[in-house]
């Protein structure tokens, strides 16, 4: 869902002087109440700064102005409760909030409000037990305290983390009606959005069409509920029955749409959002541009994505990363790595995305020392623990041959996942370190990681490689009767791999006879390698055969079948069949080599 709030730059002395106007009010009340001036039928003062304290989210300054209340006496203000409330609830101090709310002696719907909506924020950071809201909900029922809307769009929003989520949801659908708040676009708002995350689209579409008084909000919301869950041609309908009804749209409206756009390959769609943009006089604003540049970058048009990126009156870190990341979704590494070092000298800080972007496609074209470079900006940005840089380090040091920088980079990771795991056994297998390879796997299944197919292949493939055939036959008989993993035709390939480098070439031929699957080019191109280097030209035939039939089009099983016949000097069918693949050779992609200079890459045919 998009974010409803409008990106408006604002000169940074501005921002600071606002900073400084409310910490000197803060400071100010916190002084009087230290001299004790405040009066105590005058509790104005001390409101001000509880709200500015909630709003800057300065804990300290709310717990000292707390501890000057209780001194004053004040504590069953009401007014004065509900503000300590919001500053425990704001700074995310869950436990303190829950104990000013108790030693309440009044409570008003603002209270209660202010707590519910207050857990929600708790449930996402800190993981706590989302049904306490219901259990305060009930408690105010039995108070006989009447909820509002705001009430129920603190609850609404609390049924997204919870097991059991739509049935409540429902039930608070059915009291929302009973009440008659169904007419209440804020509300309808929030229901649609509920429903869109959890996939009922009939459910938020009968919300909508229940509104009688729509406002462009609740389109809003609908049509990124349509966008969220791929329903590109249900959004762009809608709009155009929002537009019958008078509303032209806003920022939201077409970011929703071009993000419809970018996700389904739209290209020409988007360029006639684009159009709209420009005729309502958006095509200035930060939202919409970003996702402009988006939808072109993933339509494959990255110079169209640098032209509306290049045109943008304002950026922020959104329009940066996402540029940033359609350069690294096409591998182009050095115009990812220009833009970011573009970025950071226009003082805007990356984030994770950016970086582990930037990751990959400096390790698609083995920059070593771009990929260096952006490790040094994920230090110094804080972000070296993180998960998703660390995976993103690995896989680039390993492309760059770095293997010793690569295990340092997973090393980092506190708590490595499955894709930790996997890329770093990957890195080893890939380089030829099969011992490392098994052993850190063997490390990962003591440290209760549950494997996948994946790691399995990465392993067989080491083991391959290795030339461990029991450990190999150990590891292919774990994933498929203890984990019950199904092996895919790469498994099979690796077998048979493993098998043939030893020469047994009978038990090659069994397994893949008995694969449960129709034998694919990689396990039929295992096996022919394996009866070349042991020199059985007629089982090498025979699986050549099987693979011309299996991916006739491939020029690689032409090469394959020539160089097969000139080992066995049969140098008619060699040249029979050379000639047969020369139309399609010329498709083939020439190999090359990559050379590290110091003004940038050669690439040697």
């Amino acid at each position: 869902m998009i974010i409803k709030y409008r990106i408006i730059p604002i000169p940074t002395i501005y921002f600071n002087q606002q900073l400084l106007f409310l910490s000197t009010i803060v400071d100010t009340c916190s002084s009087l109440l230290a001299r004790e001036e405040v009066s105590v039928n005058n509790d104005s003062c001390i409101s001000n700064a509880l709200k500015i304290s909630a709003k800057m989210g300065n804990l300290d300054e709310g717990k000292y102005i707390h501890g000057n209340v209780i001194k004053l006496g004040m504590t069953n203000v009401l007014s004065l409760g509900n503000q300590l409330l919001q500053v425990y609830v704001k700074c995310s101090e869950f436990v303190d909030a829950c104990k000013v709310f108790d030693e309440m002696c009044v409570r008003n719907i603002v209270t209660w409000n202010t707590l519910i909506c207050g857990l929600r924020y708790s449930v996402e950071r800190f993981k706590t037990n989302g049904y306490l809201g219901f259990c305060y909900f009930k408690q105010m029922l039995m108070e006989s305290v009447s909820p509002d809307c705001i009430t129920f769009c603190g609850l609404l929003r609390l049924c997204v983390e919870l097991k059991g989520g739509v049935w409540l949801a429902k039930e608070l659908h059915c009291a929302i009606v009973k009440l008659g708040y169904d007419q209440s676009c804020f509300l309808g708002a929030t229901l649609v959005d509920l429903y869109g995350k959890i996939g009922l689209i009939g459910e938020a579409r009968c919300v909508l069409d229940g509104v009688l008084a729509r406002d462009l909000v609740l389109w809003n919301v609908m049509i990124s509920c349509y966008v969220l869950n791929g329903l590109g041609e249900e959004a762009f309908w809608l709009f155009s029955l929002m537009r019958l009804e008078g509303f032209e749209g806003d920022e939201f409206t077409f970011a929703s749409l071009l993000n419809s756009c970018a996700s389904l390959g739209l290209y020409e769609t988007g360029r006639q959002i684009q159009g709209l943009v420009i005729k309502v006089c958006l095509n200035k604003d930060v939202v919409v541009e970003s996702a402009l540049v988006d939808m072109y970058a993933k339509n494959e048009h990255i110079t169209d994505a640098r032209k509306a990126f290049d045109a943008m009156a304002f950026r922020n870190v959104v329009s940066w990363t996402t540029i940033i990341v359609g350069y690294g979704r096409r591998g182009d590494g050095k115009q990812a790595m220009e833009l970011l070092k573009r970025m950071v000298r226009e003082d805007f800080v990356p984030d994770e995305l950016t970086l582990a972007s930037v990751l990959s496609s400096c390790g698609n074209l083995s920059m070593a020392t771009e990929t260096v470079q952006v490790h040094a900006y994920a230090v110094k940005y804080v972000f070296s623990n993180s998960i998703s840089i660390g995976n993103a380090l690995i896989n680039a040091y390993s492309k760059c041959g770095s293997i010793a920088h690569a295990y340092q980079s997973f090393s980092s990771i506190k708590a490595p996942d499955l894709f930790s795991w996997t890329s770093m056994i990957g890195a080893y297998a890939s380089h030829g370190f099969s011992k490392e390879a098994i052993q850190l796997f063997e490390e990962m299944l003591v440290n209760g990681v549950k494997p996948d197919s994946i790691v399995f292949l990465e392993v067989l493939s080491a083991c391959s490689h290795g030339g461990l055939f029991s450990k190999g036959l150990q590891y292919f008989s774990l994933m498929t009767n203890y984990y019950q993993i199904v092996p895919s035709s790469e498994h099979f390939a690796c077998l048979i791999d493993l098998f043939g480098r030893l020469g047994l070439l009978n038990e090659a031929y069994e397994v893949l006879n008995s694969m449960p699957i129709e034998s694919q080019p990689d396990a039929l191109k295992a096996f022919v390698g394996a009866c070349r280097i042991h020199g059985d030209m007629k089982l090498a035939k025979w699986a050549a055969e099987k693979l011309f039939m299996t991916d006739p089009n491939d020029t690689a099983t032409y090469v394959l079948m020539s160089n097969l016949c000139a080992s066995d000097s049969n140098w008619p069918d060699a040249a029979l069949i050379w000639e047969l693949a020369r139309e399609r050779l010329h498709n083939k992609s020439p190999g090359c080599s990559m050379e590290i200079i110091t003004h940038g890459i050669n690439t040697l045919a």
